[in-house]
């Protein structure tokens, strides 16, 4: 059951970014197993009925093609998956908390399929509105996107700006809330996943097209 993250949590990802070492992780990482990966494992069972089975990250970064060789991801995150590289997504790090939902890292296909349904009058506008929902609720939109028009597309199409991104998502971040270490954390998390739930539809649908 989810009791909250303790603020230790926080301390140990400020310390983890300034001692990025193994024998720092040695010697916390029963702080790590205790404060960050225990609790979001809680969190993500709590959530479990209502949007489906989550994962938990590892906390080891694939350096073997990376000129950054430090070897702890600096952060902790959770997903549920509804379709390939499309979800909701819980982060825990040494600001605070972070929740988002959306289409992440797709294949070729994925993104081809994805601007097919931008194109379409009814589903592209829908997914407009529901956009537009979210930023009114506060929630930021972000996304990897091209500098330019995808090749093809016509420069004066009314959903240039949405056909321009290669994954989508929506999120909000909560800088050292009062609350992290409550339940008032699943309730926060809950509200956000069913707030992004006709974003995450939409891309589950538009990306297995």
């Amino acid at each position: 059951m989810f009791t909250g993250f303790p603020t230790a949590a926080l301390d140990f990802y400020e310390d983890l970014e300034a001692d990025n070492s193994k024998p720092f992780w040695a010697a916390h990482k029963a702080v790590y197993d205790d404060c960050v990966r225990g609790p979001m494992l809680a969190l993500l069972a709590d959530l479990e009925q209502e949007f489906g089975p989550g994962k938990v990250f590892r906390p080891y970064r694939d350096v073997r093609f990376s000129n950054d060789k430090t070897p702890y991801k600096t952060h902790q995150g959770g997903f549920v998956a509804t379709g390939p590289s499309v979800g909701y997504y819980v982060q825990i790090d040494a600001a605070g908390l972070t929740v988002a939902g959306g289409f992440y890292s797709g294949t070729p296909a994925q993104v081809a399929a994805y601007r097919a349904a931008v194109d379409d009058e009814r589903r592209g506008t829908e997914l407009g509105k529901i956009l537009r929902r979210l930023r009114r609720g506060g929630y930021e939109i972000g996304g990897s996107t091209l500098k330019t028009r995808p090749r093809g597309v016509d420069p004066g199409h009314p959903r240039l700006d949405l056909l321009r991104h290669r994954s989508l998502n929506a999120g909000r971040s909560d800088v050292s809330p009062p609350w992290i270490h409550s339940t008032r954390t699943l309730d926060e998390v809950r509200n956000s996943w069913r707030a992004f739930r006709p974003l995450v539809e939409w891309l589950t649908s538009a990306t297995a097209s």
